[in-house]
């Protein structure tokens, strides 16, 4: 049996370090809340508004350490209450995504793009992906095993020496399942 730890992700942004910047002012670093599943990846204390065209979420916890291009990450039914409709991505595709604004204490920008819903994935260490046989970007099926258990497909394998396992789907997926964080899934195809 092919058990994977399950992560949900809630709605999150990561920003590059010239707009931390902007939003937090010149100089401005992200401080570590919290580590993440993925080696070196922490929750940051700060947060941002995001404005879209029909909504906004006040505080959106940024992920740390900034990147090369800001990124946020809704899913499906956030992106309604954005009144935005952006497509389902790995993380970094951002070419010919929508954009947001977003609000810090020390400024605003708006983005051209960057919005995506998150294609369901799960992070393999090497090692781990070489005794299971699976390969990057092979899309699996996956059985999540929540109270209302639900078989996901197209899940992406992203294989790396610097990946921790764990299974990442957003809060729509896991709400359709009962799962939660910590949960087990079960790789069946």
């Amino acid at each position: 049996m092919k058990l994977v730890p399950v992560g949900v992700s809630a709605r999150h942004i990561h920003l590059s370090q010239e707009h931390v910047e902007i939003l937090f002012g010149e100089g401005a670093q992200l401080t570590e809340m919290k580590p993440l599943s993925q080696p070196g990846q922490y929750a940051a204390n700060e947060q941002v508004a995001v404005i879209g065209p029909k909504g906004q979420f006040p505080k959106v916890r940024i992920l740390g350490p900034a990147r090369n291009a800001t990124q946020l990450e809704v899913s499906r039914t956030d992106a309604f209450a954005l009144g935005l409709n952006p497509p389902v991505r790995e993380s970094g595709n951002i070419e010919g995504t929508p954009g947001v604004t977003l609000k810090g204490p020390a400024g605003e920008i708006t983005i051209e793009q960057g919005v995506i819903v998150a294609a369901r994935h799960i992070h393999f260490h090497t090692s781990d992906a070489e005794k299971w046989g699976i390969a990057d970007k092979q899309k699996l099926t996956v059985r999540l095993q929540g109270e209302r258990g639900l078989v996901l497909e197209n899940v992406v394998a992203r294989v790396s020496p610097d990946f921790a396992l764990d299974m990442h789907i957003d809060t729509d997926e896991a709400n359709a399942a009962g799962a939660k964080t910590g949960d087990q899934a079960e790789i069946i195809g």
